[in-house]
Order: C-alpha cells, then structure tokens, then sequence
C-alpha cells in the first residue's frame, strides 16, 4: 500500500511530539530533583530558560523562585562572596517579575565604594553581574556602575579569552539576555551550549527538537496567513501598500512564540497588516483633501 506524503508527515510529526514529550518528563525530573537551594537549580533555570524551553516548565520553575524569592536575603548571606550566584539568582528573580533589592551587590564593593578589583579574574562572575546589571530600573546606581564596570573588563580581557568563553561574552555584549528576542536567543544560545563541554545532552536534545517542532507550527501559521492576504489581492487594488506580512508575523512572533497563542499571533499579525495599509495610504498615495475625506469616513 502506498502511503501518501501528508499521511507520513503527519506520522513523522507524531514521532517527533512523542519523543518531545520523552524528554520533556525526563526535564521534568530533573527540575524537581535539584533542590531549590542549591547553586545547580540556579543554572538548571537558566540554561532551560536560554535554551527557550521554560514555557514547558512553568509551574516548576515559578515554584522554585517563589522559594527563592522568599529566603532571598538569607541564601545570598550563605553564598558569601559568590558573585555568579548572587547575580544569577538575582538576575532570575527580575526575569520572573520579582523585584528584589540590589543592595545585595554592596558586599562587593570595596571601601572607597568602587567594586573590587579582585573581581576581574572570575569572568563567569563578571558576566553574571553584568547581565544581572541588564534588568536594573531607575534610581538603581549600584547597577549602573556595575554595568559601566563590567562592560568595561568584559571588552578588555574578550581578546584573551578561549573560543567558547569568547563567542559567549562577545554575544552578551552585543545582545544581553534582556534585549534578545526570545528566539533568536535560544536559536544563538543553542549554538554556543553545544560548545560547552559539561551541556547536559538531554537538555540539549529537548530544546533542538522543540525548537523544530515549533518552528514547523510557525511556518503552517505563516503559509496560512500568506494565503489570506494574496486573497486580498493587494499588489493589484492597492499597489502603492507595502507587503510587510512577513515582518508583521516576526514582529508577534518576537513576542509570543508559544503555541498556545497562535490565534493571537494569527490576528494581531492581521491587524498589523491591515494598519500598515492605512500608514501607506496616509503617507504615500492620498492628497490632503482625499485624507481628510478619508479620516472623516474612519471616524
């Protein structure tokens, strides 16, 4: 019997969804067996989070930071002068939304209230404190000087550090954890974890196989939705009107990747198209007179 291309996608799609979930419990597991006080738990959410997997854990992950969140003061005094702890962990708790004080950071700072020199050679310290300077808000001068002092010796010591070290600080300082579109991150993140000798190959596997499987989902959404605007027929009633669908679709993809928006993302993406229409209309094709008329008909 002949099986038809459809029918073996749709087989091959479902491979892929059952091994997905395999190694999603195997994840899982993972998560709920690090104990939440401990430095692992710390780089365990991280690396899930990077890799773009945390929308798959997020009862567990917001379970964990509660705690943390909770006992903040307390675990950072036992992590003593830990300055990538204490940054990593304050760093997690802003991405979540919970607000916790920067004052943490003073112990690292000297007499004369610059921070330590003796910090320069921990360059896993340094670029934790700088991407945990990243999410400071306004009034917050401790993270601003860190932020100034990081910078600083991140770009002086990037020529003498190893391959793998030195593509990831030279992509943090270009792209920080905060400033990145949650895609591209975990798609450039992807790349340097390989690097790293001591990536946890499981971890690794579930986020390559999820990033394809979503990246499959997005490009149907895409395929849909280009069907409907050439339905528009726009090049030809409109042919002054730019065709930005692709950028409108990346622009909510940025911002909402999970599958659970898709008819979000299939609306909003829409919407854009459709406002971007108007903007054309306003600044390219119609007259003052033709606008005014035009704006009176909207209203």
């Amino acid at each position: 019997m002949l099986i038809s291309s459809t029918q073996f996608m749709k087989e091959n799609f479902s491979q892929e969804e059952r091994k997905l979930e395999e190694l999603k419990e195997e994840v899982r597991k993972m998560l709920i067996a690090t104990p939440d006080k401990s430095k692992r738990k710390l780089d365990l959410i991280d690396t899930i989070s990077c890799l773009g997997v945390s929308y798959h854990f997020e009862n567990e992950i917001e379970a964990s930071l509660q705690f943390m969140y909770n006992a903040y003061h307390e675990l950072c005094d036992e992590d003593g002068n830990d300055l990538y702890t204490v940054a990593l962990r304050f760093r997690l708790l802003r991405q979540q939304g919970h607000y916790v004080s920067c004052d943490v950071f003073n112990k690292f700072k000297n007499p004369e209230g610059n921070f330590k020199e003796s910090l320069i050679s921990n360059v896993g310290g340094i670029l934790s404190l700088y991407e945990a300077a990243n999410y400071l808000v306004h009034g917050e001068d401790i993270l601003e000087e860190a932020l100034k002092f990081t910078i600083t010796h991140l770009q002086s010591m990037l020529p003498n550090l190893c391959n793998f070290l030195g593509r990831h600080v030279n992509q943090a300082l270009k792209f920080p954890i905060q400033k990145t579109l949650t895609r591209l991150g975990a798609r450039q993140f992807m790349s340097l974890y390989q690097q790293d000798e001591s990536h946890n190959e499981i971890l690794l596997n579930f986020a390559k196989l999820d990033f394809n499987i979503l990246q499959k989902e997005h490009k149907k959404e895409l395929s849909a939705l280009t069907k409907w605007w050439k339905g528009l027929d726009c090049a030809n009633n409109l042919p002054f009107a730019r065709d930005r669908l692709v950028e409108c679709y990346f622009w909510i993809l940025g911002v909402y990747f999970e599958p659970k928006y898709c008819f979000a993302r299939r609306v909003v993406t829409k919407v854009i198209s459709l406002a971007s229409i108007f903007d054309d209309i306003y600044d390219l094709y119609g007259t003052l007179d033709e606008l005014i008329l035009f704006t009176d008909a909207i209203e």
